[in-house]
């Protein structure tokens, strides 16, 4: 199934091929192109006033990537999946500095994942729009929209690096560009302003061909998410109870809006054939026609066997903590030699260890014995169709014995470019709120209310895990654990850990562990056996990232994020 065009893709392509915008007032040629407009011209159109707002919904980085081999960067660098190729080894090793921050350079990095654009762009807007002759409620709406991009870009640039150069307008060439960094609470403040702002600006939903363009419960949801947050140990040491009553209160105004729930089927929340399904509040849509707007995602994560990269492998350390189908933990620690430690009351067999599982974790992990498409996945040694010992692309297999199913369309055989699905990228929905306000209340003391809402999302019909009975500090660690299953891979757990201040402890702790599987040739039984895979590090200077060196040079009144 195609997904059908909307304002995203239509108002960028037609940007990309048809507007030069011209900043300076005396253009160097002195003469406008054919296929080009002048700075004046956009500025007075509605549609290239459309075709900018576009293409800046098109800058906005997300977890996915045109390159194949750079999908899910965050959950690489967590305790979630492994990238192969050891691009990223020296960011999970704890040494990345300011003059090397790889992949995870939101700051100075390539197109897509840098949110410096999206910031330039939403400037140059907000300093033309005022003239633009043009219906005032439309304007208000693109102002609204806009407002809420660049607020998103400060959000997570705040979220990498703490307190930056809080820019509202343009710089031009006479400029002094020694600006100094705001502060943590000024960036954010700022942030939860701009959604507040936006979320009047925007309606609660919009017409078939305007799909895709961020709404009132965006905004709000966007907010809820902030001070989240704000309210969290990272950023609020002194636990004041005021800021994780505002994170309950943002979070409750998305429920009390009645215009999303949860929908039914786990895995199909993510694909393109139930995009804007009644879970997704904010997402990004692809067109794999435009193979710069395709993200060719089952190239990207089908195993080497059914003709894909393998690129992204989840390691052990997550798959042990989804739970039985009882509501227990399968393991409670391990053992020196990585023997684990059965947990008496889960009924969970080492040897067989792929049974009675969260269903989620059948939605989410392919696994030794999955059911996919046509066969079972083989990542048994020897001989395993999808290990390294495969006839397919043996270079391409899993490291860990596992990988990636959430996501991907299972109707796509052999995946390339054009032989595709468009799934989109989902960067805000129902669940992650209803977990929001389940934490907040957490925090605020109403236990009985958080494992209502907690409950809520452990109960979708799908899912249907058994009710979280747990009080005090098993409560928190429940919620934490429901966040990282239900959330997994995209794009939360980065932050999660980090906002919580648990990141040495589920990072250092054990290191990445993976599975081996060997099966009797002659038998055909199967041993399964955990053992290390990869050291990782966290130190204290980790929970921010470095500012790039680069920055520093070209901006002396820049200061540096202690330990770097």
């Amino acid at each position: 199934m195609r997904i059908k065009r909307n304002f995203l893709f239509e108002k960028s392509i037609f940007l990309l091929f048809f507007i030069v915008l011209v900043s300076c007032s005396d253009n160097i040629l002195n003469q406008e192109p054919l296929t080009s407009f002048s700075d004046e011209q956009v500025w007075q159109d509605e549609d290239l006033i459309n075709a900018f707002l576009a293409r800046t919904y098109a800058y906005m980085p997300h977890g996915f990537t045109v390159s194949p081999t750079r999908n899910l960067i965050l959950s690489n660098v967590t305790d979630e999946t492994y990238k192969r190729g050891g691009s990223i080894d020296f960011i999970i090793a704890g040494d990345i500095t300011p003059s090397n921050l790889g992949y995870i350079d939101r700051w100075t990095g390539e197109t897509n994942t840098t949110y410096l654009p999206v910031i330039k762009n939403a400037n140059i807007f907000f300093s033309k729009i005022d003239e633009a002759d043009i219906d005032e409620a439309a304007k208000g709406e693109l102002k609204g929209q806009m407002r809420f991009l660049r607020a998103h870009a400060y959000f997570m640039m705040t979220s990498f690096f703490g307190g930056v150069p809080l820019l509202k307008e343009p710089l031009d060439l006479n400029d002094d560009f020694n600006i100094p960094r705001n502060t943590y609470e000024e960036c954010m403040n700022f942030v939860v302003e701009e959604f507040d702002r936006s979320a009047e600006e925007l309606p609660l939903e919009w017409d078939n061909s305007n799909r895709g363009r961020i709404t009132k419960g965006a905004a709000l949801a966007m907010k809820s998410r902030a001070l989240l947050y704000m309210a969290s140990p990272l950023n609020n040491p002194e636990d004041d109870k005021t800021k994780w009553q505002k994170a309950a209160d943002a979070a409750k105004a998305v429920i009390d809006l009645g215009q999303y729930s949860l929908f039914p089927d786990y895995k199909g929340v993510f694909l393109e054939e139930n995009q804007f399904n009644s879970e997704i509040i904010w997402c990004r849509t692809f067109d794999y026609v435009n193979i710069n707007e395709g993200v060719r995602i089952e190239q990207s994560l089908y195993p080497n066997g059914y003709n894909g990269y393998g690129q992204v492998h989840p390691i052990q350390n997550l798959v042990d903590d989804f739970q039985m189908t009882n509501g227990k933990s399968p393991i409670l620690g391990y053992e020196e030699d990585y023997t684990p430690i059965v947990n008496p009351e889960s009924g969970y067999d080492p040897q067989n260890p792929y049974i009675n599982r969260d269903p989620r974790f059948y939605a989410t992990i392919l696994f030794d014995g999955a059911e996919f498409k046509d066969r079972e996945v083989e990542t048994f040694y020897p001989g395993g169709k999808d290990t390294r010992e495969g006839a397919l692309a043996p270079h391409n297999a899993t490291l860990t014995g596992y990988y990636v199913r959430k996501f991907i369309d299972e109707n796509i055989t052999n995946p390339t470019p054009q032989n595709t699905s468009n799934t989109p990228w989902i960067f805000s929905r129902y669940a992650e709120v209803l977990l929001n306000y389940s934490e907040a209340l957490y925090n605020l003391g109403e236990e009985e209310l958080a494992r209502e809402y907690l409950n809520m999302v452990r109960s979708r019909p799908t899912v249907e895990m058994p009710d979280i009975l747990d009080s005090g500090e098993e409560l928190l660690k429940s919620i934490q654990l429901e966040r990282r299953i239900e959330l997994v891979f995209e794009s939360h757990r980065y932050f999660d850990i980090r906002r919580w201040k648990i990141a040495p402890e589920v990072i250092n702790e054990i290191g990445r562990l993976k599975m081996d599987i060997q099966k009797n040739k002659d038998t055909g039984e199967k041993s399964y056996s955990v053992s290390f895979f990869q050291p990782r590090h966290f130190h204290e200077r980790n929970y921010l990232l470095p500012i790039p060196q680069s920055e520093i040079e070209k901006n002396a009144a820049l200061k540096q994020n202690p330990g770097y």
